[in-house]
């Protein structure tokens, strides 16, 4: 144990109400005491160098929370000869302040000049300021952080036709282009619903909310609030599909077989849904029931096409879907669309054929192969 002896020169700064108010700080906002009192005193010894222009010594300061007052000391290894005044002391210059001084020890001496007081006080008050705009963010990032995936309302502050910035009360949120829905339109001072997707810190340590209403969660969530079943975990939502702005298709399971899942999504008179469907203006969804088959899963995926077979290929995924002349184009959608979206739901490969296109193709492949055997 390296012995260590104190020369007092000057009174500390007092530095009471420092203390007091770094108290109050801990208590009100959360920002642990020895740690700021860390990072002041690590702010003063730069401070103090920087005033001094003495980058060369070895200084600390100390805040002293027993007696409430800040002491300054430069810090000198005992030595059997000085190479370096800034650092080193004489093994018997330290004697004359303490005998049992050897070599190897360190000595502090009390630095107190008067002008630092002003430096201190400027110093400390920045590094609180900081502090504390460092514990709000984090208070906010972990605020928002545990709201991930959660519906909010934001006002709109900022629509012009890229990003659209949302005022959350304590932060804003940003809504990106592809989040947006196509055919929705948003206007400075609009009140709306939007999903968080992403909670993330940003440049400074701020904190970034990515906010969505295209995504499939935001459909997701939507249901939740709507129908208690699902939030309740009686019906469980296995998966979403949407080309936002369109049409979305939500296949529900129950294992439960006095629940009808569908239809308590529907709900009475279609009001469950309707509430859904106002929210996200008008977009069509189609709620069909789950299930392992997935011949049945697929068949009931491509509504309200009537399909008349399907038939699997499991290791590849793949399913051939049959189904009635009249059915083929309602089947297929506009654009392709609702199959893509039958696709997306069940994560099956899917092509799909009319009854004659079938029949077609089943005579040609019978064509082929008599024509094989012939030869």
């Amino acid at each position: 144990m390296k012995k260590k002896e104190v020369k007092v020169v000057n009174k500390g700064i007092d530095t009471t109400e420092l203390i007091t108010a770094m108290d109050e700080l801990e208590k009100t906002n959360g920002i642990n005491k020895e740690f700021l009192m860390q990072s002041i005193e690590s702010a003063l010894v730069v401070a103090y160098k920087k005033n001094f222009e003495c980058n060369d010594e070895n200084v600390k300061v100390v805040l002293d929370k027993n007696d409430g007052q800040m002491h300054v000391y430069q810090e000198k290894d005992v030595v059997e000869e000085v190479t370096n005044t800034k650092k080193e002391i004489s093994l018997s210059e330290a004697q004359k302040i303490n005998v049992n001084y050897n070599v190897g020890d360190k000595v502090e001496f009390e630095l107190m000049p008067k002008e630092f007081g002003r430096i201190a006080a400027q110093t400390a008050r920045q590094v609180i300021t900081q502090k504390i705009r460092e514990a709000s963010r984090d208070v906010i990032f972990s605020e928002f952080a545990d709201k991930k995936g959660e519906i909010i309302t934001g006002l709109i502050q900022k629509a012009d036709g890229g990003s659209v910035v949302m005022d959350l009360g304590r932060i804003e949120g940003i809504m990106p282009k592809k989040e947006q829905v196509p055919t929705e339109k948003y206007n400075v001072n609009d009140k709306i619903r939007a999903c968080i997707i992403s909670v993330e810190k940003g440049v400074k340590g701020s904190t970034q909310i990515i906010l969505s209403r295209a995504s499939t969660e935001f459909v997701r969530k939507l249901f939740e609030i709507e129908i208690p079943e699902i939030y309740e975990g009686v019906i469980e939502i296995k998966s979403i599909s949407r080309d936002p702005g369109s049409r979305s298709k939500v296949a529900v399971y129950s294992p439960n077989p006095n629940i009808d899942p569908v239809g308590s999504c529907v709900g009475q008179k279609g009001i469950r849904i309707q509430n859904i469907i106002n929210e996200l203006n008008g977009e069509k969804i189609d709620v069909i029931e789950w299930n392992e088959d997935p011949s049945i899963y697929i068949s009931t995926a491509l509504l309200p096409a009537k399909v008349l077979a399907v038939d699997i290929k499991e290791d590849e995924k793949f399913a051939q879907v049959i189904v009635p002349d009249d059915q083929l184009s309602l089947a297929i959608g506009k654009g392709g669309q609702n199959a893509k979206l039958a696709a997306k739901l069940t994560n099956w490969k899917i092509d799909i054929k009319s009854e004659s296109q079938f029949r077609k193709m089943l005579e040609e492949m019978n064509s082929e192969e008599n024509s094989t055997e012939e030869e």
